[in-house]
């Protein structure tokens, strides 16, 4: 008799499964990196007031970015490798908790080397996002759905950007700046409960169906093989396709360090915009930058329908118009009117993102899933040196020079990348016959 209700209840659990749940996960997935970016953010909005609060010049400020730049910098290969190790789950929860738990002790700050030494610990975990990105889309998805999946995931990483002002504002008006900080660290603890009850593996998920998993793993692709640290990275240095993928990162990411931490101070300090004018405006860059994540893989089918690209051709095509589009960024230095400023950071944000989430697109489809979060984790290292050196560099130059020469230069930064993106990735024409 037990026998049979035991039958039944097996029975009952094998049904409970989701359609499409590939993407459900992904939306799991796109809302952790949303919080991700709603605490990373949660700085550059309170800028102007911790400048007052805390006595910081603009020069220390640069050094309390460079330091949380730095440490994501030198920690994307360090927990690409752990997730590709130790897996996606426990991973990528370990790092969000303590990104959670720094965030919250941000509200204890009483200068600024305090919040520099806490921006590098933050850092340091909020380094998982970029290697966790390919790793989930590599475990998820199959090579044809990966660039669509890629664009999808990297709207994660504007969203939260774009969210930030108006939640850091709310939280702020509600509760200081300190208590801003608890806020987002808050929510981000939240999440993590979230992460841990809902995901699994594809193998192991007990509401996927069998359709859909043979659908994900129809490409067969060999087990991932596990490797030692330095034995990774070394590996990955040989491969020549990682620079086609890592120099256009390097000179893409100057730009999205400006959106994420210096375009609110630009704002107020040459656009002479207050803390709620900040709020109402520099949202709309990542508006912009969603719309590009989302329109990037189905710009890659374009490219596939209308020229007949191979996919890795498609992706690279995608990638070279979101550089032709940074150019605008390039023309705020020539323009008085603050909206059309905004306007056209917009149109780079688009275009940035369309970059991002193909150079994404790009360590899926040519590296196996063993090697895809250390390898994303090797290009965010990349792209944050940039990011770091930049930063370093607006903090010593922007009060005398102002933001102009550094727009102009970030118009031109991509078109670079996109040089070396098709000198050794694109395939020529005698690899396709």
């Amino acid at each position: 008799m037990s026998h049979g209700i035991n039958q039944d209840v097996t029975a009952v659990k094998a049904k409970r499964t989701f359609r499409h749940l590939r993407w459900w996960v992904l939306v799991l997935f796109l809302l952790g990196v949303t919080i991700n970016y709603i605490t990373r953010n949660s700085l550059g909005i309170l800028a102007p007031e911790l400048k007052t609060s805390l006595g910081i010049t603009t020069e220390q400020y640069s050094y309390i970015v460079g330091a949380f730049q730095l440490a994501y910098t030198l920690f994307q290969p360090l927990c690409g490798w752990l997730i590709d190790v130790i897996g996606l789950k426990l991973g990528f929860m370990i790092c969000a908790t303590l990104w959670a738990i720094i965030c919250i002790l941000h509200a204890g700050a009483g200068s600024w080397l305090h919040l520099a030494i806490l921006r590098f610990f933050m850092g340091g975990a909020e380094a998982a996002a970029t290697p966790a990105n390919a790793k989930t889309i590599g475990e998820w998805f199959p090579k044809r759905e990966r660039p669509i999946a890629a664009g999808w995931a990297g709207v994660g990483f504007s969203i939260g950007a774009m969210l930030a002002p108006p939640i850091v504002y709310f939280a702020h008006v509600s509760f200081g700046w300190q208590g801003a900080f608890m806020f987002t660290g808050g929510l981000a603890l939240a999440w993590v409960l979230l992460w841990w009850l809902c995901y699994h593996n594809p193998e192991r998920h007990p509401n996927l169906s069998k359709d859909e998993l043979a659908f994900i793993q129809q490409d067969n692709e060999p087990p991932p093989v596990k490797q030692p640290f330095l034995t990774a990275l070394r590996n990955v240095a040989k491969n020549r396709r990682f620079y086609g993928i890592a120099i256009p990162a390097f000179m893409a990411e100057p730009a999205w360090a400006v959106l994420s931490f210096w375009v609110p101070l630009y704002l107020a300090n040459e656009r002479g915009m207050d803390l709620k004018q900040i709020a109402m405006f520099a949202w709309l860059p990542f508006l912009a930058a969603d719309l590009g994540s989302a329109a990037s893989g189905y710009l890659t089918r374009l490219y596939v329908k209308l020229f007949g690209c191979t996919r890795i051709n498609s992706v690279v095509a995608s990638s070279v118009t979101g550089a032709c589009m940074m150019v605008a960024l390039a023309l705020v230095a020539l323009t008085e009117d603050p909206y059309i400023a905004i306007a056209l950071i917009s149109i780079g944000g688009f275009g940035h993102q369309i970059i991002s989430c193909m150079l994404s697109a790009l360590v899926v489809e040519t590296f196996d899933r063993g090697q895809m979060a250390t390898v994303n984790g090797m290009r965010g290292s990349a792209a944050w040196i940039a990011s770091f050196l930049f930063s370093l560099l607006i903090g010593v130059t922007a009060d005398r020079i102002g933001f102009n020469p550094l727009f102009i230069a970030m118009g031109f930064f991509d078109l670079i990348g996109a040089i070396f993106l098709i000198a050794f990735i694109a395939e020529r024409r005698t690899a396709r016959a």
